[in-house]
Formats: structure tokens, sequence, C-alpha cells
């Protein structure tokens, strides 16, 4: 099962950028807990950051032509408003999570929002790198449950 961990804006950041929110874990210690719990779960988890909109939605876009079986999606601020970036996910025929490690409901009015809500399995947010963890659970279930239907 191959699983592709998507990482937007500002992520390479973690570990500088408001510790208050994100804590100190940097994107290479999550990235290397997805990569863990993906060998237990029996997943390759392959991650990819970009600060670059149109690189993400081609990465949407070669993920769709390599056939993966599920997408885990960070995109930080463009969660709220990229409009580009959901159309590329809704390409997908693949269990897509979002995710969100401060929990986005309890911060400014414009991140309660997702524009990617609609078009995906669900959201994950509010538990710090667990909910990194948490999404890649939900992800690998539901893409057996659709290997099994």
């Amino acid at each position: 099962m191959k699983v592709l961990m998507l990482h937007g804006i500002n992520h390479n950041m973690f570990g500088k950028r408001d510790p208050k929110q994100y804590g100190t874990i940097t994107l290479a210690e999550i990235d290397a807990k997805l990569q863990a719990l993906g060998q237990e779960l029996g997943a390759e988890v392959d991650s990819f950051q970009t600060n670059s909109e149109g690189a993400m939605c081609e990465r949407i876009h070669q993920a769709y032509a390599e056939g993966v079986d599920a997408v885990l999606i960070n995109a930080g601020a463009w969660t709220h408003y990229s409009y580009g970036i959901r159309d590329a996910l809704a390409i997908l025929t693949v269990p897509v999570v979002e995710l969100h490690m401060s929990n986005i409901h309890a911060r400014e009015a414009f991140r309660h929002q997702s524009v990617f809500a609609e078009i995906i399995l669900g959201q994950i947010s509010g538990f710090g790198v667990d909910s990194y963890l948490l999404a890649l659970r939900a992800a690998v279930s539901a893409a057996q449950a659709a290997r099994q239907a």
C-alpha cells in the first residue's frame, strides 16, 4: 500500500515557527514517525513538502498517475482558500484525509473553513504530531476497506 503525505506552505519551518501552536518537532521528525507507523501498518509513506501551490497541484496529479492508495494532506494556510489544490484533490479517487497539528476551529475565524471539506474523507486537527499518526491510521483503514469492496 502506498500513501502520499502532502505537507503545505511553511511546514519546512516546523520546529522554528510558532512553537506554541506547532511544538518544536521538525518536519523530518514528523516524516520519520510516519515512516515508522507506515511500516507497522504495512504502508509505504512518501512525503512531499512545498511552498509552491503549483508544485503541490502537480504532485497531486502525479499521485493520481502513480495510483497511490491514499493521500494525507496538511496544506497549512492553503486549506482555507486554495481552490486550485481543492480541484486537484477532487481528481483523486482514493481516500484523502486532511489534518492539522493545531485545532483550526479554536484559532482565527478564517482558519475555521476548509475548502477541501466537501471532497475529503475526513479531517483530524488539534492533536499535534498525533494528528499525522491518526490520519495515517484512518487513511490506511479506508484504503483497505476500499480494496475489499
